[in-house]
């Protein structure tokens, strides 16, 4: 009787929930609190070593850090039960490293999220079908849309990974050519190659910040005590653009080789604006051929009925009616 009073009802819905959302807050000031002690830790005993320099990449926000690290430490702690032994984990890394992600628990926090949607995504789909869809699936049907389900959970983060690094491999791209005649501006000054690299680095910090904490990194690797060949060629593994990786192959010949690098930097410009234009007349030289679908599809359609359609309306009234 007391379950029927609608009052009854929403006192109990209304515990239901502040004791949920009670349940999540708490787990989120635990997650916050441990996060903090260990930046503690962190900052303590960097503070005791002196000299040693660490590179992360573009500083985080606090609001980003405060948000996304209980999710990643969930991951991190998932990943470390789940997460396979690689035997190339260079190979691994350079994935993560072509996607701007330079955490040293990366690939833990990638598999731990692997496993969390594998398990989500066919969860959600079996209370959708036993609470909303009732009946409309049969069992064998069920069981093949869970896996497929599954399936999707497993390679999303793949998906995930590979359109960050589809989208900085394209900002990088396009910052380039910006680069490159800073570049061969400054070395044209009298500047070095390292310290040209540098203040192009410095320079392209507000306008295009991926090229240039890609660039603060190759000289951080060359301060640490890394041959210049070993660092250039770090920095085109790192971007992964065709360009980067000829002009990295040029440096190092005339590295090698002696050549003036001035002379060798304002060629390879020429030649790169002049690809970057023949790119451009290729991708115009294409336009009709991909119009030739939307044309059929979408206009011609609705220009014959324009057309065609008042006459074959006035050829109906007039000669079809009378039969």
């Amino acid at each position: 009787m007391l379950l029927s009073d609608p009052n009854i009802k929403m006192l109990i819905f209304s515990v239901t929930f502040f004791s949920l959302f009670l349940f999540c807050y708490g787990i989120a000031q635990y997650f916050r609190q441990r996060e903090r002690k260990r930046e503690l830790i962190e900052k303590i005993g960097r503070s005791n070593q002196a000299g040693i320099i660490q590179y992360e990449g573009t500083p985080k926000t606090k609001s980003d850090i405060t948000f996304f690290t209980p999710i990643l430490n969930f991951f991190n702690l998932l990943g470390n039960r789940v997460s396979p032994k690689v035997s190339d984990p260079s190979r691994v890394r350079t994935r993560f490293l072509r996607a701007g992600i330079r955490r040293k628990n990366a690939g833990v926090i990638f598999w731990g999220a692997k496993s969390f949607f594998v398990i989500l995504f066919p969860a959600v789909f079996l209370i959708c079908r036993f609470t909303l869809l009732g009946t409309v699936f049969s069992d064998r049907i069920t069981v093949g849309l869970a896996v497929l389900v599954a399936l999707m959970g497993f390679y999303l983060p793949d998906l995930w990974l590979y359109i960050k690094s589809k989208i900085r491999k394209e900002k990088l791209f396009e910052a380039l050519p910006d680069a490159l005649d800073l570049l061969v501006v400054c070395v044209e000054a009298g500047m070095g190659l390292d310290g040209a690299i540098n203040r192009v680095a410095e320079e392209t910090k507000l306008t295009h910040p991926i090229l240039s904490d890609e660039l603060k990194l190759m000289n951080l690797e060359l301060r640490a005590g890394k041959s210049r060949q070993d660092a250039l060629r770090n920095l085109a593994l790192r971007t992964n653009i065709e360009a980067m990786n000829s002009l990295v192959t040029l440096l190092i010949q005339t590295d090698k080789f002696g050549t003036s690098v001035a002379k060798t930097l304002r060629v390879y410009s020429d030649s790169y604006r002049t690809k970057r234009f023949q790119k451009a007349e290729e991708i115009a030289a294409k336009i009709p051929v991909k119009l030739v679908f939307p044309l059929i599809l979408c206009i011609l359609p609705s220009l014959f009925v324009i057309i065609v359609g008042p006459a074959a309306i006035r050829i109906y009234e007039n000669i079809l009616t009378k039969f």
